[in-house]
């Protein structure tokens, strides 16, 4: 009874609708940890950097990694771990956590709803145009960064259909005037795009800006001392046919979203 409630609740979770711009992002416990410490964090779905925390579920992951200098390994669960993450510190420098979940599928049958959706992601889609209902499939891409003992190390792409890469070591840098990061989609620099901030105080207090990428990809995210990080943008695209092969009704999917994230925070 059990193992039936968590793979109910975490298709319900899992499956959080788009449609209210529900983020998915990694939450560590901790975001500097002792070279022998274990690394927790959770997979967690919201809104505004609070939200629901998610059980490892296989059949909703499809690929969960660490890295740490050159060296990449895999992320394994069993069913129901929670935190979903945990991970040993096994040496100094800065490992980046990584998870892709499997594509889902959110229906729309209300106008007000995906035009709510669209217009608060900014998302290039004439709503003229749009028959309901019809369904969206959408995945998340989602990255962390956590220092162990001194922190050194730099990000770097890692192949997921979309992501951010740090620019700059939070933990390390001088970032003072800003973080710089990069947004990228298949492989690339995605430019014009709307990247929107979460940014937490001590105390909790969330704050959100809404900041755009130059031509290149890049953005600089104003950060401040003490607060964690959550920064998020979405790809909408035609569906593609792999993610069609991979959800129910593909012939009613008319869109692909594609969601970014990555979590950091800044020293004191």
């Amino acid at each position: 009874m059990r193992i039936a409630a968590l793979l109910i609740c975490q298709s319900v979770l899992f499956a959080a609708p788009a449609a209210f711009a529900h983020e998915f992002w990694i939450a560590p416990e901790k975001y500097q940890v002792e070279v022998g410490e274990n690394i927790q964090a959770d997979f967690v779905n919201g809104q505004e950097f609070r939200g629901g925390t998610l059980a490892w579920f296989d059949k909703r992951v499809d690929r969960a990694e660490a890295k740490i200098s050159d060296m990449i390994f895999p992320i394994e669960g069993r069913l129901g771990d929670v935190p979903a993450i945990t991970q040993t510190a096994v040496e100094d420098g800065l490992m980046v956590l990584i998870t892709e979940a499997a594509p889902s599928t959110v229906n729309y049958r209300e106008p007000e709803k995906f035009a709510d959706f669209v217009n608060h992601k900014d998302l290039p889609v004439d709503l003229a145009t749009m028959e309901y209902p019809f369904k969206e499939a959408y995945s998340r891409h989602a990255k962390a960064l956590v220092a162990i003992g001194s922190g050194a190390g730099q990000d770097q792409p890692m192949g997921m259909a979309t992501e951010f890469v740090a620019l700059e070591n939070p933990y390390t840098d001088d970032v003072s005037d800003g973080l710089n990061v990069q947004l990228l989609y298949q492989g690339g620099p995605r430019a014009d795009a709307q990247i929107e901030v979460f940014q937490m105080d001590p105390e909790g207090q969330v704050t959100i800006t809404l900041l755009r990428s130059d031509q290149d990809g890049k953005v600089t995210i104003p950060v401040l001392a003490g607060h964690r990080y959550l920064i998020d943008s979405v790809v909408l695209r035609a569906p593609a046919q792999k993610t069609l092969d991979r959800v129910a009704a593909p012939k009613t999917v008319k869109w692909e979203t594609l969601w970014a994230a990555l979590t950091f925070a800044v020293p004191q």
